[in-house]
């Protein structure tokens, strides 16, 4: 935010309103702001026209002097429970396992504020649930351990109390908690089984991927994968893979099957069809296309196809064994089914 604190209000301006008046006039004098960081400041009661507060909406007339006194200040965000079904596999006193749809976020993001974005996450499904959750994790966190990306479905393991959420922190940090995924690649992978080892770091250009090219802040990410099946189906060579992670670095699985040169279905942030299209039909398509002004058939999954379908960790206070499943959800079933019928007999 600029530092000009006294603006003379220019005859031209007569009938602006004080919110539009204010970003144009930072953009022209100082530096862009936008609509949304004026109006927390006039809501802050931040701005004063002529020694007064007024509202974003208040009309000019040309000849007002503005004081700006502070600077925007976000509210704390914090997560509020939300009445959002959830399914529960596993609940005791300390711990709830849950299987968490795609499409649901695990928490609002700290530079995010009240409004659609921070709704609907898994937080505020597990306060409205459970009412009491650990509180190492803040208000934003509370009760969560570890993650899943937004377009991941399948387990995650939520504490309810402090002592629980510390163990097992402690539990997944020394790799003592086995999680296992089930993925759709692309292409054909050769080996039945292998290991991938390539450390991760955030990409220094796309700062919304991640990648296994060198880098001095990358950090060791080790995942296990073994073929359940190859697919060979008119709309290309698909594998479905089991992937069991010893580390949880961001969109591991995502990353290190992109860097072998298959990247997860559905996934366009690490090279992923976003649809996939019949390339028997693609081919034989151009004239009759022209006829009938129809495409070859195409799929779209809508998500990645990734699930978190297995985790098995001794309980972190009694030392049980605790073994969970969660079968593919319906939306990944019925892809796998689509491409199936297309496999030649």
């Amino acid at each position: 935010m600029s530092d000009l604190s006294t603006i003379d209000v220019p005859a031209e301006a007569r009938g602006q309103r004080l919110d539009q008046f204010l970003v144009q006039f930072f953009a022209e004098h100082s530096e862009a702001v936008s609509r949304s960081r004026i109006q927390l400041l006039i809501d802050q009661g931040d701005v004063q026209v002529n020694g007064a507060p007024e509202k974003a909406s208040f009309k000019l007339r040309g000849g007002e002097s503005l004081t700006i006194t502070g600077q925007p200040r976000p509210a704390p965000l914090q997560a509020t429970p939300e009445a959002i079904p959830l399914d529960v596999v596993y609940e005791d006193k300390d711990l709830a396992v849950v299987n968490k749809p795609a499409g649901m976020m695990v928490h609002a993001g700290s530079g995010q504020t009240e409004s659609a974005r921070s709704k609907g996450t898994l937080v505020n499904a597990l306060l409205h649930r459970f009412r009491s959750l650990s509180s190492t994790g803040g208000d934003l966190r509370p009760g969560i351990v570890h993650r899943l990306d937004k377009g991941t479905s399948g387990l995650i393991v939520v504490a309810k109390n402090d002592r629980a959420h510390a163990a097992l922190s402690e539990m997944f940090s020394g790799r003592r908690v086995k999680k296992t995924y089930i993925a759709l690649v692309e292409g054909e992978v050769k080996r039945d089984k292998g290991t991938i080892t390539a450390a991760v770091s955030r990409d220094p250009v796309r700062r919304t991927r991640m990648t296994t090219q060198p880098n001095e802040n990358a950090r060791s990410a080790v995942s296990h994968f073994e073929v359940i099946r190859r697919m060979a189906t008119r709309f290309g060579k698909f594998t479905l893979v089991q992937v069991r992670i010893e580390t949880g670095r961001t969109h591991q699985i995502r990353v290190h099957m992109t860097s072998i040169g298959h990247p997860v279905v559905g996934d366009t942030l690490y090279g992923g069809a976003g649809q996939l299209t019949d390339q028997e039909a693609l081919k034989a398509a151009t004239s009759r296309a022209a006829r009938r002004n129809a495409g070859p058939e195409r799929l779209r999954l809508g998500r990645n196809f990734l699930h978190a379908a297995r985790l098995e960790f001794a309980h972190p206070l009694s030392g049980k064994l605790v073994t969970l499943e969660a079968p593919l959800p319906q939306e990944l079933e019925a892809f796998l089914s689509q491409l199936q019928a297309t496999v030649p007999s």
